[in-house]
């Protein structure tokens, strides 16, 4: 099901609507399973994994043209080998249907960009299945100092 929103582009909110309660936003997030649900279902968010800093940039930039191209701004976080993205519709705080047309397609940008499961292995060739969770107590990388950093979902 997660084509059908690829396939849709998102519609200008103008606010004066109420957002999706949980319930709806849980039947969305059937159609993206990767994402976690936030903030009482006020927002959605993910974590993906690259091999080095070019690839979470390259993929922030992706991202970010999407977003203008949609006319839907996600708030992105990244550094060496991560990129976060986080997104709910700012005008009726809270999630809209545009936030999972959003998550479809940045899950389509992620695996073309060879985005990596949080062990490392990439998702195109054999790493954990399309839409396997993440978890705050499995979500740790090397930030190239030798320390490990984690990173909340």
């Amino acid at each position: 099901m997660a084509d059908i929103l690829v396939e849709q582009s998102c519609t200008p909110c103008r606010g004066g609507i109420p957002p999706l309660s949980i319930g709806e936003a849980t039947q969305y997030l059937e159609q993206a399973p990767a994402w976690n649900l936030l903030d009482d279902g006020g927002q959605i968010q993910r974590t993906f994994w690259f091999s080095n800093f070019r690839g979470s940039l390259d993929f922030v930039r992706d991202v970010g043209e999407l977003a203008e191209a949609e006319r839907h701004h996600p708030d992105v976080a990244f550094g060496w080998g991560y990129a976060t993205i986080s997104l709910r519709t700012k005008k009726i705080k809270g999630l809209h249907q545009n936030d999972f047309i959003m998550a479809a397609k940045i899950d389509r940008l992620a695996m073309a960009a060879g985005a990596q499961d949080n062990r490392g292995q990439n998702r195109r060739s054999g790493g954990a299945p399309q839409g396997a969770p993440i978890t705050s107590d499995t979500l740790q990388s090397n930030d190239n100092r030798g320390s490990t950093l984690t990173h909340p979902s």
